[in-house]
């Protein structure tokens, strides 16, 4: 079961249910998480010896100089570096290590981050060749997805998000359409508060940063739809969502608003899992409780 606490989601249909409950027998799902750690783990030993040459979004992160992480690239750039300053000083104790040893570090965190994510349902998640893909590469987008579920419970994690993919903040309008104002303010008020600490430490980089996101950073999709069409749909698929408390909109609004849409990206949807997961209850009668009205109950 996900550690990350959900709000309501939409109940499966028949079909979806039945099929769920087939492929979430534990005896399936256990064996299959421990042939996942097991798989992770001689991949992790093989980046920390140098002899796989994998993890090569990752490699912009270790090279990027956390004072002056900025320099002219373009999407697709070797080591291009786009993320805030906030992120590489964050990240610059790690970066000290030698790169084969950061690229499995790196690559711990982000099979825990999944792990989190997917919950009893790490095993075959981990296959699904997108995902499987994203971890090899050492993007971030698997932590994007973890933090966008999260942030329904802990809206201060949408500070991550904000400071790095910064489109995927879109889905802040949840927050706004249903009037949620203090969650909204935790969100922006951890977001300000990086910033003011990043700030300090070199404020310029700051410029730079904004005016390097603002200009043109040619290089392309994969998938060829403009940022300023999916930005867009996104904000309307957010505000849907939030008046017919479909929470998983936020997640797929998070991918759609990717500043770079590329294929891997998907793997910001693992953070549908644990917002749609409803694992087996064990059978005996159901636990008392306030009936709830028609308006209270999750749609479809």
């Amino acid at each position: 079961m996900s550690s990350v606490s959900r709000p309501a989601a939409a109940p499966a249909s028949p079909a979806l249910a039945a099929l769920a409950a087939r492929l979430g027998d534990e005896r399936l799902l256990r064996p299959a998480r421990h042939g996942a750690m097991l798989a992770m783990a001689v991949y992790v030993a093989g980046l920390a010896a140098g002899i796989v040459p994998l993890a090569v979004d990752a490699h912009a992160y270790w090279a990027a100089d956390p004072l002056r992480p900025y320099h002219p690239v373009v999407l697709g750039d070797f080591d291009a570096y786009f993320y805030s300053p906030a992120f590489a000083q964050a990240l610059w104790p790690l970066t000290r290590l030698p790169w084969p040893l950061f690229a499995a570090a790196w690559t711990i965190l982000l099979g825990v981050a999944l792990r989190v994510a997917a919950g009893r349902w790490f095993g075959l998640v981990v296959v699904v060749p997108l995902v499987a893909i994203d971890l090899a590469m050492g993007n971030i987008h698997v932590l994007i997805g973890l933090a966008v579920a999260a942030g329904f419970r802990w809206p201060a994690t949408w500070a991550f998000v904000l400071l790095t993919k910064v489109t995927p903040g879109v889905g802040l309008l949840w927050f706004a359409v249903r009037r949620e104002w203090r969650r909204l303010a935790i969100a922006l008020g951890a977001t300000a508060a990086v910033v003011v600490v990043s700030a300090v430490i070199r404020p310029a980089a700051w410029t730079e940063w904004i005016a390097l996101v603002s200009g043109p950073t040619a290089g392309g999709n994969a998938i060829p739809v403009p940022l300023w069409v999916r930005v867009p749909a996104a904000a309307v698929l957010v505000a849907w969502g939030a008046r017919t408390d479909r929470p998983w909109t936020v997640v797929v609004a998070a991918w759609l608003a990717l500043p770079a849409l590329w294929w891997n990206g998907a793997a910001v949807l693992v953070g549908l899992v644990p917002l749609l997961d409803r694992p087996p209850r064990s059978p005996g009668p159901p636990a008392p409780g306030p009936a709830r009205s028609a308006a209270e109950r999750p749609r479809a």
